[in-house]
């Protein structure tokens, strides 16, 4: 997992999970607990309810990104920066600034001028974002997206058949499409992606966004940090029966659940109880992954979905595979090259497969018998083979 630095605030699983608290200076924006056009309000309610309750990050949205609300242009968001500015200019306390934007020419002239890192809702359909970001060396959370500047979050209204082909389009969910979506454009090495919960579009259901959570460890095989804006979303609240007001004991049930399963930053409008909840997660998850003697060992989270499948073929390794076992995939740095043909060789054994990448790692592929079976007989050899054995049967149990 690669980790971020964000102005100085590391994101990642080698850090705490991250509270992001909103703020708005959008008049039409639906959360009126959290808007602002005030500039010494707005600096006031920063410090006591979103950095003084724990939050780390604080997110200033420009616009509403509503969709029953007219889109604004760049102009018309940079009318409306200088109250953001003069805002951050009079909080007291200490916490990394975001600006919410999805225009390249806003977040160049908001990070020119005082903010730390850019949250893009379009998902880089500004294709000069990714390079505005890179420029000024910042963190930028990036949400799935089609290549649309108007429809924010609207992954179904991609033409999935003209952009990958009819067939993957056939046979892809929603999940898959949403995945698809956070590689629009590439990824800076400083890039957070968001899954895009909550009511985007029409065509975006409760029950997408419930499997969208449900599988929310298949977005770590993107390598990158994971942000999620769940806060009293219908999803949950569907769950619950219950209405917006009602939602903070599912909102802080599901994200110790997300922080278990991932994510890296939770964005809020609940910062205190939020921060707790996300303890929470952190104390009790389980990362899988070891390093021994030099030797760096991953179970990987990703399982037998389209996504998958493309991503073991674009590996050299046959999709076809994944229709015959339990799938596992194990990601294993420090061998060398004599210690790595050694290991294919058990693994042929055992019926699992080996892959050297490109970076020199290695991918160990196959159902739980075989990866076990593999395991098992490593362990019962000397040297480094028997404790990379050893530490497979450990991350399988």
């Amino acid at each position: 997992m690669h980790n971020v630095d964000a102005a100085g605030l590391g994101i990642g699983d080698d850090h705490p999970p991250r509270i992001m608290g909103v703020l708005n200076v959008s008049e039409e924006s639906p959360y009126d607990p959290s808007v602002y056009d005030d500039p010494g309000d707005a600096a006031r309610y920063v410090d006591e309810e979103l950095i003084g309750e724990g939050a780390d990050i604080v997110d200033i949205g420009l616009e509403s990104a509503n969709k029953r609300f007219d889109v604004l242009s760049a102009e018309e968001e940079l009318e409306r920066l200088p109250i953001a500015l003069e805002t951050i200019e009079r909080v007291s306390g200490d916490a990394v600034f975001s600006i919410e934007t999805r225009y390249a020419e806003v977040a160049d002239e908001a990070l020119s001028q005082g903010f730390d890192m850019v949250n893009d809702i379009a998902g880089f359909a500004d294709p000069e974002m990714p390079t505005v970001c890179e420029d000024h060396d910042v963190a930028v959370a990036k949400m799935a997206s089609p290549p649309d500047l108007e429809r924010p979050g609207a992954v179904e209204e991609t033409d999935w058949a003209e952009r990958k082909s009819p067939d993957w389009a056939e046979r892809a969910d929603y999940v898959d499409q949403v995945y698809e979506a956070l590689k629009q454009n590439g990824l800076t090495d400083k890039t957070i992606v968001d899954p895009a919960f909550g009511g985007w579009s029409e065509a975006q259901t409760v029950a997408d966004d419930q499997e969208t959570f449900r599988r929310l460890r298949e977005f770590r095989a993107l390598e990158r940090p994971m942000l999620v804006s769940i806060n009293r979303k219908n999803f949950l609240g569907e769950i619950a029966g219950r209405e917006t007001e009602e939602r903070l004991p599912v909102s802080l049930a599901a994200t110790s659940m997300a922080v278990e399963r991932g994510a890296h930053v939770i964005r809020t409008h609940d910062v205190a109880e939020t921060r707790d909840a996300a303890l929470i997660g952190k104390a009790f998850t389980e990362r899988r992954a070891a390093t021994v003697g030099g030797i760096d060992v991953s179970q990987l989270d990703v399982h037998s979905t389209a996504e998958f499948r493309a991503q073991l073929r674009e590996r050299g390794i046959d999709p076809d595979f994944a229709d015959d076992w339990q799938a596992q995939l194990l990601e294993i740095d420090g061998l060398d090259v004599d210690a790595g043909e050694r290991l294919t060789a058990v693994a042929a054994d055992h019926g699992a497969v080996v892959q050297r990448t490109s970076d020199a790692r290695l991918l160990l592929v196959g159902s739980t018998t075989s990866v076990s079976g593999v395991a098992t007989d490593l362990a019962s050899r000397d040297g480094r083979l028997g404790t990379l054995g050893e530490k497979l049967s450990e991350l399988l149990r």
